[in-house]
């Protein structure tokens, strides 16, 4: 029974890293669900003070990777708010109008769009604007990945040793 318990765990971490490119998938609560599980499963008591605060600020870096590097990407490449906005529309609509290829497709026309409609933008810089979201959008997957693999290797750490 323990195993399938650790399948089950594992499972939920395995949807966290989905939700890196299918941000529908609240990878963050994929995460705490399988820490959660882990506790009604076997025991809470690996579980210090300390862990859920160095995990709840892992939340907090992941939630502000995400804004920052869509941000920085769009904003670097001279987009405005709108930009920032149309990115992260499309971001969320495109894996569900493309399968697959509308994660990147989304967040581009999402702020070549807003900066056209919203901001008068040329088409050109509307279309660098569009390539700096895909960028920051590449950046926020990266990074996140990154947190979330801290996060379940602390927790591993943190019941196993």
């Amino acid at each position: 029974m323990e195993l399938l318990y650790w399948v089950i765990i594992i499972l939920l971490f395995v949807i966290a890293y989905f939700g890196l490119v299918y941000p529908i998938i609240p990878s963050v609560l994929s995460i705490f669900a399988g820490f959660l599980l882990y506790g009604i499963l076997f025991s809470f008591a690996p579980f210090s003070w300390l862990f859920w605060l160095v995990q709840s600020l892992f939340t907090v870096l992941l939630f502000g990777a995400d804004y920052i590097a869509n941000m920085i990407g769009v904003k670097k490449y001279g987009g405005s708010k709108a930009g920032v906005w149309g990115s992260t529309i499309g971001l969320l609509v495109g894996p569900f109008v493309i399968p697959v290829i509308g994660i990147l497709i989304g967040p581009f026309i999402g702020a070549v769009v807003a900066e056209i409609l919203v901001e008068k933008k040329e088409i050109k810089d509307a279309v660098k604007i569009g390539l700096g979201s895909v960028v920051g959008f590449i950046s926020s997957v990266f990074t996140k990945g990154i947190i979330q693999t801290i996060m379940i290797g602390y927790f591993l750490i943190v019941v196993l040793l």
